[in-house]
């Protein structure tokens, strides 16, 4: 039986059914290949004249669904549209068949910036993209929201092409919308919008037919009676764009004086504009926009560098490739890397390249970049891992002795930083997912007590940092900015550092941004410094009870966050970010930053990783926004296909929100993002206000029916048999997750993978002797009910805490266990033992299994019962500083004295 109430079943194709579509994309997409269907089948010439009708009726359907979405794309456009139904009902079958499988063509091979198709019959309108353009240019759209007609429209695009120059890097068309809401569904919709023309006035609602595609933007147009009311309504939409993509350029058309303007325009719009002037500055800024992006300063200087010729009397042989091309023995390697990868090593920091040390250059400059698309203050590249990260950002910030409430499951690279640091860490506790093997995220609750608890023993102020996991392995995501905004109130200049190695991509979703450590540092800021909160925290500090507010006078945002660039997005391997939003970053931290930062990092990084960091951050604020979107897509598509397939439902399920997050920290009321009956859910809410949420591309299948555990099953049958990689697994559930570069085939391999697995399973059942069936009923029982509790951190021995509070000092436990005369190993056994007989086992080691990937015991925690049968219960290969036939390493007795 499914561990489910409902399977996500997904509805047979209806046309005209707009909620079986996850985005409109998928929607435009499926109307174009049925449409080339139709067109395919009329020009055919054996059909009659019933049948001809009948799919002449079936393709002026599509037509007309597509005119609902079409104006919000420059190509194909409207007219197009227009010219294909002409062509249908002229009965021009050849020419509107042809027609429809050029455009098909050209939206799937996304070649439409030039050579395209002939329509014949409005030759200007394929100019548009067409002429004096280069073979390589880069293509991109322009979204103009101004109430004009139809005359001024044509003649605004003809303007706009008279400014083209043949010798062009960026070639871009132009979509028209009139309105407030066609502004925002354009930007929802059509991810090739790089800039926006916004006119200061113009109406606010859709004269269109856009009742039936509103439920894809509902999060767009929630909010905006203000906009209705606003006599500024061009200068409130472009709040809304940075709100909703802020990596966009913005430009303002008006005629009012500077001086009449409000700080919004002059804050969030790149350049101001007057109607009466003409379009040659718009056009060249839009295009110095574009370029300013494209930019990779350190990328361009590696390349430049390759390219110079030199001699080198410096470090590594390989450099030029002269150690490689020249061997008799090695050549092969250079066969396969080829020379630009040689030709780019180098030890040199002059001639063009930089010093990531102390960067004054093109790798200074890709910083500043990369801290603008990630809305950060400062962001720094590090060449070794996010594990370097999270050491950099915990040495730099804690002195010895400082107090961090910590996330107990977060990556072990924080535990070694307490160590390497001296901070004592306290320990939080996750809420359990026994029936998973599981742990979720930190409850706010959870660290709203630890700090009560300083509170009331007048140690607040010893604790200085909270340290979280945005979002989990599994997929939990906090609400960042409640946590943050609830702890400021308690103690108003706590530090933040959010591990967001697995959430690097949320910047460029619309939804997932807010849930991002520096989104809502940038809104947690601007809140408390606005005349609005202020008078309302006088307000309510007026009525004499404590405030879950922090005091705008003493409150101070101060926010790290560590970013694995190469998990989510594009960069070679170990290339990750720490992105800052620290108000008292320059005068208070900068300075041991910078040590900390030269502690870690290596005096020879990589230049390969630091460009492709570069081209990384180029990537996501060019076409992020699309490609994130896309990974989602690839994901609901999976969630879907795998409930809906009979043979796959009788062995998994997929772990939806409800199996995930308790309902208790889900107030939304919100369950799985498809529902068989209702569609596609609105996750706009949820991830508004709930607790937590659930990142869709991270997609547990749950494995337990099959009888295997999770790491048999990722080894032998995914990896073994098939060559499917994942990441993660748990007692019983194995988790898959989407990126940027997911393809749709390659989660069509999944799918049927899975299916040959299911298959696989029901002839070796099928082939069971009876004892072996009992066996297998057996293993099937253990890895859906026999699983073991999941042991919470215990506590730090007496020896290595100084006060009544839970904080440990795990550097002193950490050096103690160097001199082994006061170690010594025990076994499981001999654990149990010595616990029945009342001594305090405590370990003078981390243990580390593997899944689930933390440490289980950290250095002077005291063990318990709990701990020991989790270790007992677990199967997994690989556990970190156990030893097998030693056991545990403990602490003696006389050594705890």
């Amino acid at each position: 039986m499914s561990i489910n109430d409902t399977s996500e079943k997904a509805k047979p194709a209806v046309k005209g059914t707009f909620r079986q579509y996850y985005n409109v994309s998928e929607y435009r997409t499926k109307l174009w290949y049925q449409l080339k269907d139709f067109g395919d089948q009329i020009e055919s010439n054996n059909l009659s004249e019933e049948d001809r009708t009948e799919l002449v009726k079936n393709a002026l359907f599509c037509l007309k669904e597509l005119c609902d979405i079409e104006r919000y794309w420059a190509f194909p456009g409207l007219q197009r549209l227009d010219q294909l139904k002409d062509a249908l009902t002229r009965k021009e079958d050849t020419a509107f068949s042809h027609s429809l499988s050029e455009y098909v063509r050209l939206l799937v091979s996304r070649n439409y910036s030039h050579n395209l198709p002939q329509t014949g019959g409005y030759s200007e309108l394929d100019e548009e993209l067409e002429s004096d353009v280069k073979s390589d240019s880069h293509y991109f759209e322009v979204l103009f929201v101004n109430d004009i007609d139809d005359d001024d429209q044509q003649e605004l695009l003809r303007q706009l092409r008279a400014l083209r120059n043949p010798k062009d890097d960026f070639v871009y068309g132009v979509v028209v919308v009139r309105t407030f809401q066609d502004a925002l569904m354009a930007l929802n919709f059509n991810h090739n919008i790089q800039s926006c023309v916004v006119r200061y006035s113009f109406p606010f609602k859709s004269e269109g037919n856009i009742k039936h595609i509103r439920q894809f933007v509902a999060s767009w147009l929630t909010d905006t009676v203000e906009a209705k009311r606003s006599s500024t309504i061009g200068i409130y939409l472009g709040d809304k764009i940075k709100e909703l993509r802020p990596e966009l350029d913005l430009f303002l058309v008006t005629d009012l004086s500077v001086d009449k303007l409000p700080d919004e325009a002059l804050e969030n719009f790149r350049n101001i504009f007057y109607r009466q002037e003409d379009l040659t500055d718009l056009h060249l800024n839009i295009l110095k926009g574009i370029d300013e992006r494209f930019e990779t300063p350190f990328y361009n200087a590696l390349v430049q560098y390759s390219k110079r010729p030199t001699g080198v009397f410096h470090a590594m042989p390989i450099s030029r490739g002269n150690s490689i091309f020249k061997s008799n023995w090695i050549r092969e390697m250079g066969d396969f890397y080829g020379k630009n990868i040689f030709l780019a090593e180098t030890s040199a920091t002059t001639g063009g390249l930089d010093s990531l040390l102390q960067p004054t250059g093109p790798l200074k400059k890709a910083q500043k970049m990369a801290s603008r698309a990630f809305g950060s203050k400062q962001t720094f590249f590090v060449t070794n891992g996010t594990s370097t990260a999270n050491k950099i950002v915990v040495q730099a910030l804690l002195e010895p002795g400082d107090v961090v409430l910590i996330d107990r499951d977060c990556h072990k690279s924080h535990h070694y930083g307490l160590v390497l640091g001296g901070a004592r860490p306290v320990y939080l506790d996750s809420y359990h997912l026994e029936k998973f093997s599981m742990y979720g995220a930190v409850p706010l609750s959870e660290i709203k007590a630890r700090l009560f608890e300083f509170e009331k023993a007048g140690r607040l102020d010893e604790v200085k940092m909270v340290l979280l996991t945005n979002c989990t392995f599994d997929g939990i995501v906090y609400n960042v900015e409640k946590v943050m905004e609830e702890v400021l109130a308690i103690k108003p200049d706590m530090i933040f550092l959010w591990d967001e190695a697995w959430y690097g991509y949320a910047r460029f979703s619309t939804i997932f941004r807010r849930r991002t450590a520096m989104s809502a540092a940038a809104r947690l800021q601007k809140r408390y410094k606005s005349a609005e909160y202020i008078e309302k925290y006088n307000k309510a500090k007026g009525r004499g009870r404590r405030l879950n507010m922090p005091d705008p006078e003493k409150v101070k945002i101060r926010v790290y966050a560590t970013q694995s660039t190469h998990k989510t997005l594009t960069s070679l391997r170990q290339g990750s970010m720490i992105h800052i939003y620290d108000e008292q970053f320059a005068q208070r931290v900068k300075a041991s930053f910078i040590e900390a930062y030269m502690t870690h990092t290596s005096t020879s990084p990589s230049y390969q990783i630091l460009a492709s960091l570069d081209m990384g951050r180029r990537q996501a604020e060019l076409e992020g926004n699309e490609l994130v979107e896309r990974s989602i897509e690839r994901a609901m598509m999976l969630r879907v296909k795998i409930a809906n397939t009979p043979i796959l439902r009788k062995y998994f399920d997929i772990l939806t929100v409800t199996n995930l997050i308790p309902e208790k920290h889900r107030k939304s009321g919100f369950e799985r993002y498809y529902n068989k009956d209702k569609g596609w859910g609105n996750m706009t809410i949820e991830w508004k206000n709930d607790e937590f949420v659930l990142d869709p591309t991270k997609i547990n299948l749950y494995i337990g029916r099959t009888g295997i555990d999770g790491d048999t099953f990722k080894r032998e049958y995914l990896m073994d048999q098939f060559g499917i990689q994942v990441n993660k697994t748990s007692r019983n559930t194995v988790l898959f997750m989407t990126n940027i570069g997911t393809t749709r085939s390659s989660v069509a391999k999944l799918i049927g993978v899975l299916i040959k697995i299911a298959q696989q399973l029901d002839d070796r059942i099928e082939a069971f002797s009876r004892q072996e069936a009992k066996l297998h009923a057996q293993k099937v029982i253990n890895y859906t009910e026999n699983l073991p509790a999941l042991p919470n951190f215990s506590f730090f021995h007496k020896k290595f805490r100084e006060n009544e509070t839970p904080e440990g000092c795990i550097r002193d436990a950490f050096f103690l266990a160097y001199n082994h005369e006061k170690c010594e190993s025990l076994r499981l056994d001999e654990c149990e033992q010595a616990l029945k007989k009342g001594r305090d086992v405590v370990s003078a080691s981390f243990v580390i299994p593997y899944p689930p990937g933390f440490p289980i015991l950290v250095p002077g925690q005291v063990m318990t019962k709990d701990i020991l049968e989790f270790m007992k219960e677990l199967d997994v290969k690989e556990i970190h500083s156990y030893n097998a036939e030693l056991g545990f390493k403990v602490f003696t007795e006389e050594s705890l004295i």
